[in-house]
Protein backbone atom coordinates (compact mmCIF):
# COMPACT_ATOMS: atom_id res chain seq x y z
CA UNK A 1 0.00 0.00 0.00
CA UNK A 2 1.53 3.77 -0.22
CA UNK A 3 0.53 6.63 1.38
CA UNK A 4 -1.88 8.11 -1.33
CA UNK A 5 -3.88 4.92 -0.59
CA UNK A 6 -2.99 5.17 2.66
CA UNK A 7 -4.38 8.46 2.83
CA UNK A 8 -7.36 8.09 0.00
CA UNK A 9 -8.44 5.42 2.98
CA UNK A 10 -8.55 7.76 5.92
CA UNK A 11 -5.71 5.49 6.98
CA UNK A 12 -3.80 8.59 7.27
CA UNK A 13 -4.30 11.97 8.38
CA UNK A 14 -2.69 15.35 8.23
CA UNK A 15 -2.14 16.90 12.02
CA UNK A 16 -0.69 19.39 13.76
CA UNK A 17 2.21 17.86 15.76
CA UNK A 18 1.74 17.80 19.54
CA UNK A 19 4.75 17.37 21.44
CA UNK A 20 4.12 16.69 24.39
CA UNK A 21 2.26 13.18 23.23
CA UNK A 22 5.50 12.47 20.79
CA UNK A 23 8.07 12.87 23.64
CA UNK A 24 5.77 10.58 25.54
CA UNK A 25 5.51 8.35 22.81
CA UNK A 26 9.35 8.04 22.55
CA UNK A 27 9.86 7.77 26.00
CA UNK A 28 7.03 4.95 26.37
CA UNK A 29 9.03 2.94 23.02
CA UNK A 30 12.59 2.86 25.28
CA UNK A 31 10.51 1.23 28.14
CA UNK A 32 9.53 -1.37 25.75
CA UNK A 33 12.69 -2.10 24.64
CA UNK A 34 14.25 -2.19 28.03
CA UNK A 35 10.99 -4.33 28.93
CA UNK A 36 12.06 -6.85 26.33
CA UNK A 37 15.99 -6.93 27.88
CA UNK A 38 14.36 -8.81 30.88
CA UNK A 39 12.40 -11.10 29.56
CA UNK A 40 14.34 -14.34 29.35
CA UNK A 41 14.74 -16.32 25.74
CA UNK A 42 12.16 -18.84 26.53
CA UNK A 43 9.33 -16.16 25.81
CA UNK A 44 10.69 -15.48 22.29
CA UNK A 45 7.59 -15.01 20.84
CA UNK A 46 6.47 -11.90 23.82
CA UNK A 47 10.11 -10.60 23.12
CA UNK A 48 9.36 -9.91 19.37
CA UNK A 49 5.94 -8.32 20.15
CA UNK A 50 7.29 -6.18 23.03
CA UNK A 51 10.19 -5.09 20.68
CA UNK A 52 7.84 -4.46 17.48
CA UNK A 53 5.87 -2.27 19.51
CA UNK A 54 8.51 -0.33 20.62
CA UNK A 55 9.54 -0.06 16.87
CA UNK A 56 5.96 1.53 16.11
CA UNK A 57 5.88 4.01 18.65
CA UNK A 58 8.89 5.49 17.09
CA UNK A 59 7.27 5.36 13.87
CA UNK A 60 4.30 6.97 15.46
CA UNK A 61 6.68 9.70 16.65
CA UNK A 62 8.79 10.07 13.45
CA UNK A 63 5.59 10.27 11.55
CA UNK A 64 3.52 12.96 14.53
CA UNK A 65 6.77 15.09 14.04
CA UNK A 66 6.29 14.75 10.48
CA UNK A 67 2.81 15.84 10.75
CA UNK A 68 0.79 12.70 9.68
CA UNK A 69 -1.51 10.62 12.07
CA UNK A 70 -0.95 6.95 10.87
CA UNK A 71 -3.88 4.36 11.83
CA UNK A 72 -2.51 1.34 9.93
CA UNK A 73 0.51 -0.22 10.36
CA UNK A 74 1.41 -1.27 6.58
CA UNK A 75 1.16 2.96 6.13
CA UNK A 76 4.20 2.82 8.20
CA UNK A 77 5.63 0.93 5.46
CA UNK A 78 4.91 3.73 2.93
CA UNK A 79 5.98 6.25 5.48
CA UNK A 80 9.51 4.76 5.91
CA UNK A 81 9.64 4.18 1.81
CA UNK A 82 7.90 7.55 0.89
CA UNK A 83 8.23 10.45 3.02
CA UNK A 84 11.21 9.15 4.73
CA UNK A 85 12.90 7.78 1.80
CA UNK A 86 14.12 4.79 3.53
CA UNK A 87 12.91 1.59 1.34
CA UNK A 88 15.39 -0.63 3.02
CA UNK A 89 13.97 0.54 6.49
CA UNK A 90 9.99 -0.16 5.31
CA UNK A 91 10.84 -3.59 3.82
CA UNK A 92 12.34 -4.17 6.94
CA UNK A 93 9.88 -3.29 8.86
CA UNK A 94 7.44 -4.87 6.81
CA UNK A 95 9.29 -8.24 7.14
CA UNK A 96 8.84 -7.58 11.25
CA UNK A 97 5.04 -6.49 11.04
CA UNK A 98 4.17 -10.06 8.78
CA UNK A 99 6.25 -11.94 11.62
CA UNK A 100 4.42 -10.28 14.72
CA UNK A 101 1.05 -10.57 13.21
CA UNK A 102 1.61 -14.23 12.34
CA UNK A 103 3.16 -14.40 15.76
CA UNK A 104 -0.17 -12.51 17.30
CA UNK A 105 -3.02 -13.26 14.95
CA UNK A 106 -2.90 -16.39 13.19
CA UNK A 107 -1.05 -18.45 16.17
CA UNK A 108 1.95 -19.06 14.06
CA UNK A 109 5.08 -20.09 16.69
CA UNK A 110 8.71 -19.64 15.99
CA UNK A 111 11.66 -20.85 17.57
CA UNK A 112 13.50 -19.28 20.57
CA UNK A 113 16.74 -19.51 18.52
CA UNK A 114 14.94 -17.37 15.88
CA UNK A 115 13.25 -15.12 18.25
CA UNK A 116 16.71 -14.45 19.81
CA UNK A 117 17.66 -13.26 16.34
CA UNK A 118 15.22 -11.40 15.15
CA UNK A 119 14.90 -9.36 18.53
CA UNK A 120 18.77 -8.62 17.46
CA UNK A 121 17.82 -7.59 14.22
CA UNK A 122 14.92 -5.63 15.74
CA UNK A 123 16.85 -3.97 18.26
CA UNK A 124 19.12 -3.04 15.53
CA UNK A 125 16.47 -1.23 13.65
CA UNK A 126 14.82 0.34 16.51
CA UNK A 127 18.75 2.27 17.50
CA UNK A 128 18.67 2.81 13.45
CA UNK A 129 15.51 4.40 13.30
CA UNK A 130 15.14 6.05 16.83
CA UNK A 131 15.84 9.89 17.40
Amino acid sequence: MDMNKCKKNNLVKLVKPDMNKIQALLKSAENKVKACDILPDSLGESKVSLIYDGIRMVLEYLALKEGYKIYNHECYTAFLKEVMKESRLGDEFDRFRKVRNGINYYGEEISNEEAKELVIQMKKFFNRIKP
